[in-house]
């Protein structure tokens, strides 16, 4: 998998196959689309903390990924090298997550990047919590953003965040009581991202000791 030597990997477990949610497949179709499309398009993606724009993200580079090496995924969330957007639109497709995180040099980058590849076939996808009026960044920079194409990821509610878990648990080929996520959620946490970080936890804990997720488990791994 070709990244350019970029400081982080991407998540093989965010992929679009396992993306939930209605409204959001929409985001996807449209998304696929661009595979088709020649010229250059912006797209915006904003939702709360766990609504998927990572996942989103992540998904559509592996996607790119598999037509071209010439994909870039970035997560300004995580510390990035001083000029990291210089030279990008030679790119086929670039995801910037976390645009919210970028600081005022990076923004000015973002604000030149998105001129340069205006003239190109580039695909930009950029994710941020609110929509790109609301965001703390250079004015020119969300005048661009707002221009861009614009969908709100719909966030999961606790049906779907229970089958996200339990994909990830089959996918594993664990098995696993659906009344452990009742007690995750009533006394752990009901944010996705949480849920997940916890459930690597005990899945970890459950092979080094060779027993199921069981709620005596959950209190000793997670102190609740």
């Amino acid at each position: 998998m070709n990244q350019l030597g970029l400081p982080l990997a991407l998540n093989t477990k965010m992929l679009w196959r396992n993306f939930s949610g209605d409204k959001n497949q929409q985001i996807i179709e449209f998304l696929a689309n661009l595979f088709g499309q020649f010229s250059a398009s912006v797209v915006y993606v904003y939702g709360g903390k766990s609504s998927g724009k990572t996942h989103l993200l992540q998904g559509c580079a592996f996607e790119a990924l598999e037509r071209s090496p010439r994909v870039v995924y970035l997560d300004f969330a995580q510390e990035m090298p001083d000029g990291i957007l210089n030279g990008l639109e030679d790119n086929d497709w670039i995801c910037i997550d976390n645009v919210n995180r970028l600081d005022e040099n990076q923004q000015q980058e973002l604000f030149d990047l998105y001129n340069r590849a205006a003239h190109t076939s580039v695909k930009l996808i950029v994710s941020g919590p609110v929509l790109p009026s609301e965001l703390t960044l250079l004015k020119d920079l969300k005048t661009r953003l707002s221009l861009a194409t614009i969908f709100c990821l719909e966030s999961p509610d606790d049906k779907s965040k229970k089958d996200i878990i339990q994909q990830q648990m089959n996918e594993r080929n664990l098995k696993i009581d659906r009344k452990i996520y009742d007690y995750l959620f009533k006394y752990y946490s009901r944010d996705l991202t949480d849920l997940l970080s916890a459930i690597d936890q005990l899945d970890e804990a459950s092979l080094q000791q060779k027993n199921n997720i069981t709620i005596p488990l959950i209190k000793q791994v997670l102190d609740i």
